[in-house]
């Protein structure tokens, strides 16, 4: 299996090369690395034989070698390191990188890479630090507290994984420089007032001006005001507490 690829850069353009996602340019080359999201290797164990840096996202990867000799990266969780063993499946001990199904792990767990689809492989709970808790079971649902603190219902045969994300620390970071955003790729962003009214609906005027009408607008003229979420979304029924707003 391929673990690594050139990653392709758009620069926020389409085939026609017109710029449909703008703040994004240059950055520095870097490879993507396969994650295995649906650790669907089962009861087969394996060793952890690398941490490593990943660019593409805030928490660090672990390389696993299975029992096989197959390698997959992994997301790292708090204090599992070389040497260390990890599972998945039905049977597994409930420890720091085990996957399991969420019907076997007990209430008050943290987990992560949950997934929402069976198969799909882990969606909720991939960034550094993050974490969710198991708080609740009904009779084929797992009540979850997500990281934002809202609690959602999720099917009792779907897949997590034990423990809480590592790099809790990246979320105190400073980039200390505009340089740093430029490598990321993201390049700087005009407010509409700063701009001529060709540009924007907010430019124009003369010296240091309001934006001059009832309602923000976007630079393409829609409104910029009022809830943005979809009131009809299929998995809203599922939620049994909103986050915090």
């Amino acid at each position: 299996m391929q673990l690594k690829k050139i990653l392709k850069k758009n620069s926020g353009r389409d085939n026609s090369g017109s710029v449909v996602v703008r703040h994004q340019g240059g950055r520095q080359k870097r490879f993507y690395r396969i994650i295995d999201f649906k650790r669907n290797k089962l009861e087969m164990p394996g060793t952890v034989i690398g941490i490593e840096y990943d660019p593409n996202r805030s928490v660090d990867l672990l390389l696993i070698q299975y029992s096989d000799g197959e390698k997959r990266y992994i997301l790292r969780p708090l204090n599992v390191n070389l040497g260390d063993k990890v599972t998945s499946g039905e049977s597994v001990d409930i420890k720091n990188g085990n996957t399991l199904k969420i019907q076997n792990i007990p209430v008050g767990t943290p987990v992560h890479n949950i997934e929402l689809t069976k198969g799909k492989g882990g969606q909720i709970a991939r960034s550094a630090g993050n974490q969710a808790m198991i708080v609740a079971k009904e009779e084929k649902y797992v009540q979850i507290k997500m990281p934002s603190g809202e609690i959602r219902r999720i099917l009792n045969n779907n897949y997590a994984t034990i423990g809480q994300l590592s790099k809790v620390e990246w979320k105190d970071r400073v980039l200390r420089k505009a340089g740093a955003k430029r490598h990321m790729g993201i390049r700087p962003t005009v407010r509409g007032v700063a701009q001529d009214p060709k540009s924007h609906p907010h430019g124009g005027g003369e010296g240091r001006s309001g934006i001059g009408m009832k309602y923000p607008k976007t630079y393409t003229g829609r409104r910029a005001v009022g809830k943005t979420r979809d009131k009809k979304k299929y998995s809203n029924k599922h939620i049994v507490k909103r986050r915090k707003v």
